[in-house]
């Protein structure tokens, strides 16, 4: 009978990890399903023809991270977007301002209201982003068949219920699956596109738009990429931590080492989504043709692929919210003293504040490296897809989140298949198996 138990448990942790999987494997289906629903009141024609001249610059961009949706103007055109810059401007409010310190602080409860204002955001900026579209797509004069306040009532409406349920979904995954949802939606959004993306790049080749070189040379430098990219994720600095040795009765505790692991690049692939949201803010007032005064185009010419304005807000806002976010999610400070309350040490180092200025230290040169190499990966591809008529699919941010995205999940699974193996061995040595 003890021997059924022990068996009965393991297998409903296998199960639990399969239900898991098959979870977030069925809401990414309805996600993708959504990604072809396209909005009422819209001539399918003219829109793949409006598309087509707007696949460049931030219009890209933004369908990158809508599964194509912007492509097709279906109701997951926003995608998850809005409730991306909502959080960045909650967790900016949080590190600037005393009432959303305090809420930060207060734990459980705190979260919940930080999450609930998040969401608020979330529904205010889509609000304004659908409102955008619909304003755009009257404008461009062909893709709307009937002009009307009950269009953009509509576009508006579907658009935000679309980004909301996207929001929803990826709590789901969250909390019943593998992995974090808001990063596997923009994920499975890419890694759908990639195969049309190929297929495109090889039909450039056939009809000689590329050389037979140059697709080689852009293959070869992404699979460098990918090895960098999980080259850079996998290294670690490792401060060696101290424990000394005590004495209590006959007994000695203690008096081994540790060590404390320092990735260089903390934040992972956050800096980049957050310094892509930022950019694609625009998008709603100027590449929908909302305006076609010569300010706007100006405006809109700038931040096409290659350009110098394009790259530097691009460039900074990965490097600043780099900085920005390994701040909030490693306090130096608190480390050190939980070291200290624990007994252990970093030798040669007073422990207290100065053990935290030390980790404080070692952590920005890690993360100034850090910043750096998501830098350099998410723009150098930038400047062949100005030159070259290569997808948005296959540049530098793409692989980014494709990369770094599918390590944390396999890593994930791994955990949990580690954790079910543990169990059934404490179980067996509790039995005397």
């Amino acid at each position: 009978m003890i021997g059924d138990d022990k068996d009965s448990g393991f297998f409903s942790k296998s199960n639990d990890l399969r239900n898991r999987i098959l979870f977030t494997i069925f809401i990414l289906s309805i996600y993708r399903l959504g990604t072809y629903i396209p909005l009422p009141g819209i001539d399918p024609e003219s829109l793949k023809t409006l598309m087509e001249s707007q696949q460049r610059g931030l219009m890209g961009m933004l369908n990158i991270f809508s599964g194509g949706a912007v492509k097709r103007m279906a109701i997951f055109a926003l995608g998850i977007m809005p409730y991306i810059s909502s959080s960045i401007i909650m967790q900016l409010l949080t590190g600037v301002s005393e009432t959303f310190k305090n809420l930060k602080n207060q734990g459980e409860i705190g979260r919940k209201k930080i999450t609930q204002y998040t969401r608020y955001g979330t529904v205010l900026l889509a609000t304004v982003q659908g409102y955008g579209v619909s304003v755009g797509l009257e404008n461009s004069g062909v893709v709307v068949i009937d002009s009307s306040i009950y269009f953009k009532l509509t576009t508006v409406i579907t658009l935000v219920a679309g980004t909301i349920f996207l929001m929803w979904l990826g709590e789901q995954i969250t909390q019943r699956g593998i992995g974090n949802g808001i990063s596997l939606i923009i994920f499975s959004g890419i890694v759908a596109e990639i195969p049309r993306a190929l297929a495109s790049t090889f039909e450039l080749g056939r009809t000689g738009a590329l050389s037979a070189s140059t697709i080689i040379f852009i293959f070869s430098l992404i699979f460098i990429t990918v090895g960098f990219i999980v080259f850079i994720e996998r290294s670690v600095r490792k401060i060696l931590i101290n424990y000394p040795r005590r004495q209590m009765g006959t007994k000695i505790y203690g008096g081994e080492s540790s060590h404390l692991p320092l990735k260089i690049n903390t934040a992972g692939v956050i800096p980049a989504i957050f310094a892509s949201a930022l950019l694609l803010l625009p998008i709603t007032f100027s590449n929908f043709g909302f305006s076609d005064t010569e300010t706007f185009i100006d405006i809109s010419s700038l931040f096409a692929q290659g350009k110098p304005l394009y790259m530097l807000l691009y460039a900074s806002g990965i490097i600043f919210f780099s900085f920005f976010y390994t701040s909030i999610v490693f306090n130096p400070k608190e480390t050190a003293e939980n070291l200290r309350k624990h007994g252990g040490y970093i030798p040669g180092i007073r422990p207290g504040e100065r053990t935290a200025y030390f980790i404080e230290d070692i952590l920005t040169k890690l993360t100034t490296i850090g910043a750096l190499y998501l830098t350099v990966v998410c723009l150098m591809p930038e400047f062949l897809i100005s030159k070259y008529p290569i997808p948005f699919y296959l540049g530098g941010t793409s692989v980014l989140i494709v990369v770094v995205v599918a390590m944390d999940t396999v890593s994930q699974v791994q955990t949990r298949m580690m954790s079910q193996q543990y169990e059934s061995l404490i179980k067996k040595t509790k039995f005397g198996k």
